[in-house]
């Protein structure tokens, strides 16, 4: 039996692949698990520092595959968020402590658009597709589509895409500020693990820091979340984390002459 999640790691990075392409890489009981396990043991994972998703060729992920749906599968009804659960482990994932990257390389729908959306940021392929079908199909989102999606494209364009259930192209995402980077279909992987690389160089608590402050600033209004900040960088130097700031300084100065 083919696996449904292919993983990968390498220099730090763990690439995670959906690999039911004869599906479109539709998310049934069986791959939903599979995905959501392998996330977590690569985030658990010490050799791993930055995480990669990308879906088989020729989808990224065409959502929930809708037979399971009605098959009332528990693995994908129950997956929604209750009450009593933590806002930051809500989603597909939960809470993870390591970056997550989405190298979009087809077509992101529903539920595969929410999985896109659970990512730290998007690379797509020139080929990559985003649609929000859940009103076309008779359905409701539950990962948090309707928080996210606004929170990077802006409440207009988010109703617009719920409503309509219309397709944007890779340009669209790129210019409505869903996306990143658009890069040649060939191209993807390649680029997407240069970014990974580019923070695995990085001092990885701080970059775990920084993320983690950006996610719980986004449940605070504005003043608190500079005050949230400020208390985690009065911590961090209390902690004697900043120790090796000054020796770090020439090689980001060096870094910074090569990128100019």
């Amino acid at each position: 039996m083919t696996d449904l999640v292919l993983l990968d790691v390498e220099d730090r990075i763990a690439t995670i692949t959906l690999n039911r392409p004869e599906a479109r890489n539709a998310l049934n009981g069986d791959l939903l698990e599979s995905l959501t396990g392998t996330v977590a043991s690569a985030d658990a994972d010490d050799a791993v520092d930055v995480l990669v998703i990308t879906g088989a060729d020729p989808a990224f992920c065409a959502g929930l595959d809708l037979k399971a749906v009605a098959s009332g599968d528990p693995r994908l009804l129950g997956s929604a968020p209750t009450p009593e659960m933590p806002v930051p482990d809500r989603g597909p994932f939960g809470t993870l402590t390591k970056p997550l990257i989405g190298a979009i390389n087809g077509y992101a729908i529903t539920g595969g658009f929410e999985i896109a959306l659970a990512c730290d940021f998007l690379v797509a392929s020139e080929n990559a597709r985003f649609a929000d079908t859940h009103a076309r199909v008779g359905l409701q989102p539950w990962w948090g589509l309707t928080v996210a999606l606004p929170q990077a494209i802006g409440f207009r364009r988010a109703r617009e895409m719920s409503a309509t259930s219309n397709f944007i192209d890779a340009q669209t995402a790129l210019d409505w500020g869903l996306v990143n980077h658009v890069v040649p279909h060939e191209e993807l992987l390649a680029f997407t693990r240069k970014l990974a690389a580019d923070i695995v160089s990085s001092n990885q608590p701080a970059v775990r820091r920084i993320l983690a402050t950006y996610d719980e600033g986004e449940l605070l209004s504005g003043n608190d979340a500079w005050l949230l900040e400020a208390d985690v960088a009065q911590a961090w130097f209390s902690g004697g984390q900043a120790s090796d700031v000054a020796a770090n300084r020439e090689a980001v100065m060096e870094r910074g002459r090569s990128q100019s």
